[in-house]
């Protein structure tokens, strides 16, 4: 299967799926605080329904709402099977540090990409803090056997790698019994997802102490049932609102909270200084075209802009450079290689460099067969830029939005985007 894209104007107003980030974090909050805890407007995507089997393997009871999901977990065990966390690297870390405070082994693996994602800092963290936890697979990759309790104490994690390794240990260090002292080796990547579970820890009425790069997480806590709702999400509303800036649109995204930690919100503030339109309201975020204008992005908080970015980039006037961003790397796929390649594919002039790459515009984009690697964020990247391209083009693995996405197919062609899925 195919996705077919013909140039196109986009024009409308769409509402912004759920967070995904949040959602991971809500259902695993949910379940470690015993719950009944409802989670509003949840996102459900092949990643947070990964998820959502792990913590059911863990013995969490869900329950599947009109407006949700209800979340029960009388107590977590050690699971009888494999957690599969598929393609969710945030699946797999999350539940790593999870399952570390279970007494007894269990074992976590996922598809052929995310059995290549490292985990070697994630896993020696888990034991310096008492667990046993060993990877099954080469140089410290999935899958992984972990055994707990672990207990707490002092540990080191690079922050050059993943800000999931060290959200694992503040999602589920509260619940050993002694402290933690985790100290983080800068530079601290993504940071804002950080920011992130920080404030859903806070909100089931965890404590964590401390900055970026030093923090103190107290012993024997217990998390309180909470309810919450699931906010909109940056990530997935760059990609239709740099459709418009791109395309000389007009696009509303609705339902968007940029008073909550989300680091891709920066979205809003890039679009602009690249020269388009932007409009904040209370009811969303408004970008019409413009005269783009080159500029230097820094990738290190919000790598998932990247591809959509780089795209926008090209019908820039100059040379836009992206930098700190050689953790894109470990992502799904080399995501700086992915989106190189696509996009010369379109005839842009763009070269990768270590850690981003340079581009420069404006190129009139041709139609080309574009392989997305099978990664959600290439292919939807790809789709952006064959709005502006000349001619109908291909990209492969017309599905794989559904890893962040689910809707992205039917928004798009709701703003008027020309896009079929073919054989």
């Amino acid at each position: 299967m195919r996705l077919r894209v013909r140039p196109s104007t986009v024009r409308g107003s769409v509402r912004a799926p759920p967070s995904k980030s949040y959602t991971h974090r809500a259902l695993l909050l949910a379940a470690l605080s015993g719950g009944p805890c409802r989670v509003g407007r949840p996102l459900l995507s092949e990643d947070t329904e990964a998820t959502l089997a792990g913590i059911e393997a863990l013995g969490a009871c869900v329950d599947r709402l009109k407006d949700g999901l209800r979340v029960e977990c009388d107590a977590l065990r050690v699971p009888s099977r494999e957690i599969d966390a598929r393609n969710s690297g945030t699946t797999l870390r999350l539940l790593t540090g999870v399952v570390a405070l279970l007494p007894g082994a269990a074992v976590l693996t996922g598809d052929e990409s995310l059995r290549r994602r490292p985990m070697g800092p994630l896993l020696e963290a888990l034991r310096a803090l008492g667990a046993r936890a060993r990877a099954l697979g080469p140089e410290g990759r999935p899958p992984v056997e972990v055994a707990g309790p672990m207990r707490g104490g002092r540990v080191a994690l690079p922050g050059s790698v993943s800000s999931q390794f060290l959200s694992s240990l503040l999602l589920a260090c509260p619940l050993a019994p002694e402290a933690t002292d985790v100290h983080v080796t800068p530079p601290v990547v993504s940071e804002p997802y950080l920011e992130v579970t920080r404030y859903m820890v806070r909100r089931f009425g965890g404590a964590i102490e401390g900055g970026a790069t030093d923090v103190h997480i107290p012993g024997g806590q217990r998390y309180a049932a909470t309810d919450v709702e699931v906010p909109g999400d940056f990530s997935s509303a760059a990609f239709p609102l740099v459709a418009a800036a791109l395309s000389g649109g007009d696009v509303t995204v609705t339902g968007l909270d940029a008073s909550l930690p989300q680091g891709d919100r920066r979205i809003v503030d890039l679009l602009r200084s690249f020269g388009a339109a932007v409009l904040e309201t209370p009811e969303g975020v408004r970008v019409r075209g413009g005269t783009l204008h080159a500029r230097t992005v820094d990738l290190g908080a919000t790598p998932d802009l990247f591809p959509v970015l780089a795209v926008l980039a090209t019908q820039a006037e100059g040379e836009s450079r992206f930098v700190n961003g050689a953790h894109l790397r470990l992502k799904e796929s080399d995501r700086i290689e992915s989106t190189v390649a696509f996009l010369r594919a379109m005839a842009a002039d763009v070269q990768a460099t270590p850690d981003g790459c340079v581009v420069r515009g404006p190129t009139q984009l041709r139609a080309a067969h574009v392989d997305s690697r099978g990664d959600h964020r290439i292919l939807m990247a790809a789709a952006v830029a064959g709005l502006a391209a000349e001619g109908p083009g291909l990209v492969t693995d017309p599905e794989s939005h559904r890893v962040s996405y689910p809707t992205f197919l039917e928004d798009f062609r709701a703003l008027g985007a020309d896009l079929e899925v073919i054989p």
